[in-house]
């Protein structure tokens, strides 16, 4: 079972343009069935906020240069060459054309590895995606193999050669349609087993109400429009503060202690600001500042001392 796809250079792939547009058309070979679909990127680059370097003192652009850490000169791109360190300060050193000999060749194709259940697969493997649509005369059968992945719960583990790299590459169902995930390889995700979990014994009366604070927290559907970016959109403002000749002016911020947190008080003081009503969040408690409990100290429980008349 083979996709085909035309190779592309690099920079049409992270290239969002404006409106949605096919970065290229591709054949799907589903058994004897082909299906004409085409790629698109799944992110949009163009929404993200980037920097330029300038010069302090001018304000002009500058420009990246290499400079031999030995003679002291800047090296120009012709007189570079690729080098591999495999012990401190030794190197191998490789041709372009010694390295493109070693490139995947151009297959233009995704080969159909295996299909495997969908919840078999870690998100922690996910890496770019990309967004298949059928082309002309290819509808019946796109929506067909997507339903069939649906119907199964089974999805495509393919090999991808494409830019002189072998990706491994997933092909699962969504929002009636497919896409095209890209894959870590198994070397490319550091062990769990690496990190140091401690030894510690959860008591019974604390999992019982972390379950029930993950039950009120809990939603059939999830909904990504409703979360935004914070720093994006402060980012933004403040551009715009700095176009229109706006004074910025920064307060230092304090710096806080991490406070000692009794668990089970915690959890307690938790599952009392669960917000009420329909459409409450959970997180929404998050919006008052949480108090601070000292470990095995009991809490006060004295009212706050009235403000005066008049006060803010």
């Amino acid at each position: 079972m083979t996709i085909h796809f035309p190779v592309y250079p690099l920079w049409i792939y992270t290239h969002w343009a404006m409106g949605v547009r096919a970065m290229g058309t591709g054949m799907i070979s589903f058994g004897l069935v082909t299906i004409p679909v085409k790629l698109y990127s799944a992110s949009q680059t163009s929404e993200s906020i980037s920097f330029n370097l300038l010069h302090q003192k001018c304000g002009s652009r500058m420009k990246q240069q290499y400079v031999c850490l030995q003679d002291d000169e800047i090296v120009e791109r012709a007189d570079m060459v690729k080098g591999y360190e495999f012990s401190k300060g030794e190197y191998v050193t490789f041709t372009e054309e010694e390295l493109k000999s070693i490139q995947q060749k151009k297959t233009e194709s995704i080969d159909i590895i295996e299909f495997v259940e969908g919840s078999k697969i870690d998100p922690v493997y996910y890496d770019k995606a990309y967004y298949l649509g059928p082309d002309r005369g290819g509808d019946k059968a796109y929506h067909l193999l997507s339903q069939a992945m649906i119907k199964t719960g089974r999805w495509a583990v393919a090999r991808y050669g494409a830019r002189g790299k072998n990706y491994l590459v997933l092909l699962r169902p969504i929002e009636g349609g497919i896409v095209m995930q890209q894959l870590l390889y198994s070397y490319e995700v550091r062990p769990f087993s690496e990190l140091e979990l401690g030894d510690v014994e959860v008591r019974e009366q604390e999992l019982k109400m972390a379950v029930q604070l993950a039950e009120l927290g809990a939603t059939d559907n999830w909904n990504p429009a409703q979360y935004k970016d914070d720093s994006h959109e402060k980012l933004q403002e403040l551009i715009q503060k700095k176009i229109s000749g706006q004074e910025i002016s920064v307060s230092p911020e304090k710096e806080t202690g991490a406070p000692i947190i009794d668990l089970m008080e915690a959890l307690r003081a938790s599952l009392e600001r669960v917000p009420k009503g329909a459409g409450a969040k959970l997180g929404d408690r998050y919006r008052k500042p949480a108090r601070r409990v000292e470990a095995d100290r009991p809490v006060s429980r004295k009212a706050a001392p009235k403000r005066a008349k008049g006060s803010k």
